[in-house]
């Protein structure tokens, strides 16, 4: 190759070499910043997110290294009763939205208690953003109570939670008890269920489908120590979206 021509060819070559690495590095940086998704059912068009739920049980959370290591969403809890308050709520929802976790608050049923002082507890704890998963009312413990009063009182606290944030609040239950004691009536309200097994939960109840899906509480997940509750959310991207607190018009 004559001298002439080098010179020529050369610098295009060096130019096209930066311009694949800049294109690289872009790629890159936008991976770093998209939520971490796990796409399934691709003939369906649905997806699968993965998450975790915590509460003062996991100590201090190293939550960039949760989201690091492929959560998309976490659950904390908020409240309990009508007055007891998580310790660790209010550093863990503010830390879950800083590395770009979409975020959800939960509130422990109980059952003895009167249902809308728990709500009107949980209102008082919790400030919802647009972006942020609905409220999620954990109902797992009947006190002696009848199923009768058991979902008088639920009714009351979702009924309570809608009316103030605008969403539909999210009733979780473990298998057992929603099919005793939730089995109808709630359907109109999205269903987290927790059913440890690798097989995903069929017993729903009134429910076509569960929206969130605690598949194990002994799981094992960087920037916890110890064992973690761990969460799938199934759904279409519309879902996913609408299922989310709306920007205030």
């Amino acid at each position: 190759m004559s001298n002439r021509y080098q010179a020529l060819i050369l610098p295009l070559a060096l130019a096209l070499l930066c311009f694949a690495c800049n294109r690289n590095t872009s790629a890159n940086r936008a991976a770093q910043d998209t939520p971490p998704v796990v796409k399934t059912l691709a003939s369906t068009g649905a997806l699968t997110f993965q998450g975790i739920d915590v509460s003062h049980h996991q100590n201090t959370v190293d939550w960039a290294k949760v989201r690091t290591a492929g959560k998309s969403f976490a659950f904390a809890k908020a409240t309990e009763g009508i007055d007891w308050v998580d310790p660790t709520f209010s550093t863990n929802w503010a830390a879950m939205q800083q590395v770009g976790l979409v975020r959800g608050a939960y509130h422990f049923f109980v059952a003895k208690d009167d249902a809308e002082a728990q709500a009107q507890h949980f209102i008082a704890t919790v400030q919802l953003e647009p972006g942020d998963l609905p409220p999620a009312v954990d109902v797992e413990v009947s006190d002696g109570d009848s199923v009768a009063d058991i979902q008088a009182g639920v009714l009351i606290w979702l009924k309570t939670i809608e009316a103030h944030y605008g969403v539909k609040p999210i009733l979780y239950s473990d298998e057992t008890f929603l099919n005793q004691d939730l089995a109808e009536g709630f359907e109109a309200y999205p269903l987290w269920i927790a059913e440890y097994s690798e097989d995903a939960p069929t017993s729903i109840g009134s429910w076509t489908k569960w929206t969130f899906w605690q598949y194990s509480q002994t799981g094992e997940v960087d920037g916890v120590d110890g064992d973690v509750d761990v969460d799938k959310f199934e759904g279409t991207t519309t879902e996913w979206m609408s299922l989310r607190v709306p920007e205030k018009e």
